[in-house]
């Protein structure tokens, strides 16, 4: 799809009247209004090549040269709204912990928070985990850095619930980091496969299957986590 099309696919419905120029001192509001109305087009569109200069400039009614003091590019506005998402992510997940108490429990609710965002989000998810976004770092202003810092914050959530765990024996893993993101990545074959599956079979407690599997957790059932108690559901999440 070549930029025009991908301009009158996002746009058609999102055009805005111009705006106001914005007062000297404004330029943060300004980008925020720019990642905003891109994680705007992200979410109804379902696809982040829909996130264009021209696009992004339409729906807050600006020219596209506008954002160049802002974004030298498109991959620096989504470096923005993945690094944006990151951040959110990492919040849910620790407000989701401190609704419980019990080590294990809390792991528990961390990781049916982050498949809660999964489901609530299915565009944004799979724009930070499934791959639809892969820069370019010879052709963009994005670094290897950059990139190699997005998700620390939501995994480290993660690696402090297990070791958690571990320091109050309801749990055996002895790498924490390695059961961290293997645990990850169980939670995120579970969310791809939902988000994919039309019908089929689940059972109840697959999550809880998963997590006690992965996270190496002990306790009264078996250890699989299959005989926990479900914890109450996660809150929904707010856009």
């Amino acid at each position: 799809m070549d930029g025009a099309a991908a301009d009158g696919a996002a746009g058609a419905s999102g055009r805005k009247p111009a705006r106001r120029r914005n007062r000297r001192g404004e330029g943060a509001k300004l980008r925020e209004e720019i990642v905003d109305a891109a994680t705007a087009i992200l979410d109804e569109e379902g696809d982040e090549r829909l996130v264009t200069l021209r696009s992004v400039a339409r729906r807050i009614g600006i020219a596209a040269p506008s954002i160049y003091p802002h974004f030298p590019d498109q991959p620096s506005i989504m470096m923005a709204v993945v690094r944006r998402e990151f951040e959110a992510l990492a919040v849910q997940l620790r407000e989701a912990r401190d609704r419980e108490v019990d080590p294990r429990e809390r792991l528990v609710a961390i990781c049916l928070a982050y498949l809660e965002v999964a489901r609530a989000h299915p565009g944004r998810y799979r724009t930070l985990f499934g791959g639809l976004w892969m820069p370019d770092l010879d052709t963009t202003s994005i670094t290897a850095d950059e990139l190699m810092s997005l998700g620390n914050a939501p995994l480290e959530v993660l690696v402090e619930a297990l070791g958690a765990c571990v320091e109050a024996g309801r749990a055996t893993s002895d790498d924490l980091f390695a059961d961290a993101v293997a645990l990850w990545m169980g939670l995120h074959g579970l969310a791809h496969q939902r988000s994919v599956t039309r019908a089929f079979p689940w059972p109840d407690d697959i999550e809880l299957r998963i997590i006690g599997a992965l996270a190496h957790l002990t306790g009264p059932d078996d250890g699989t986590g299959s005989a926990a108690p479900r914890p109450a559901a996660p809150q929904p999440v707010v856009p």
